[in-house]
């Protein structure tokens, strides 16, 4: 980090970079297209769901604080924030619509819970613990994100176009993992009231995802089946599952002076620019 940047510390060589990327997901979609894992599939279709209006909800809550950030480098990756996450948001929004079309599932009974809880969060919660929240939910993604590229094993084999789209997602949660985080800081949010905002956000959406996950079992037949939760235990927390080695940099974010880039990620995010090209 760079003593001479006012607010944003965000590495000087990483570019928040909207990449205005659309995705065939049709084919994948009709398949248990993440390892031909029932489960596995159901988790990440569950986390999908979400994203559209969480996605929106980071956007205001960071917007509500626009006027009040003076570093001009901040303010542009705040503009680049909007950007990409708009993109997430739209590239989500078509993936869910679709996957509920082709398999029969309720998209308002997927959303529903979410879309209530957040309309009293914006009524009844100060705008500030509203960003503290954001800043929560964007260090869990970008931990799982990290946990996504760094580790060929996750979407090794899954379905080369859902491979590519949480890739390209995870690469843009990295980039702009410090945003919120930066603007959250400048605007004087408290280290109590973020912690707090971890514990409750940790709380919610582990419950968001396995209420889509229920759903999405229930209605392909699958929601008694222990063969399916076995497969889930191993999926989430076996020598090869995605919550393996998150610990470590989930409890970091309760440290005192912790900052997203304490965790340089920018090796990652160059590497899958190389595999573009």
């Amino acid at each position: 980090m760079s003593n001479d940047q006012t607010e944003s510390f965000t590495p000087v060589d990483v570019a928040i970079k909207p990449r205005n990327r659309q995705h065939d997901l049709a084919a994948a979609l009709k398949t248990d297209w993440m390892r031909k894992d029932v489960f596995a599939t159901a988790w990440f279709n569950a986390m999908s769901i979400t994203f559209p209006l969480g996605e929106q909800f980071f956007i205001n809550s960071v917007r509500h604080y626009r006027d009040r950030i003076s570093d001009p480098k901040l303010q542009d990756e705040v503009r680049q924030f909007f950007s990409q996450e708009a993109v997430h948001l739209r590239e989500h929004k078509r993936y869910n619509e679709m996957l509920c079309e082709l398999r029969g599932y309720d998209l308002e009974k997927l959303e529903g819970p979410l879309r209530r809880r957040m309309g009293w969060v914006k009524k009844n919660v100060p705008a500030r613990e509203q960003l503290a929240g954001t800043v929560a939910v964007e260090h869990l993604t970008a931990v799982l994100a990290e946990k996504a590229l760094g580790d060929k094993g996750i979407f090794a084999d899954a379905d080369p176009a859902m491979r590519e789209l949480w890739q390209w997602h995870s690469v843009e949660e990295m980039e702009h993992k410090a945003v919120a985080f930066d603007v959250y800081r400048a605007i004087g949010g408290t280290e109590k009231m973020r912690r707090a905002a971890m514990r409750r956000s940790t709380l919610f959406l582990t419950w968001d995802i396995l209420h889509g996950v229920r759903h999405i079992l229930k209605c392909d037949g699958k929601l008694w089946s222990p063969k399916v939760w076995l497969s889930g235990l191993r999926f989430l927390f076996g020598k090869q599952g995605i919550l393996r080695g998150t610990l470590a940099p989930y409890r970091a974010f309760f440290g005192e002076d912790f900052h997203p880039w304490q965790e340089d990620t920018s090796e990652l995010i160059a590497r899958w620019e190389f595999q573009q090209q």
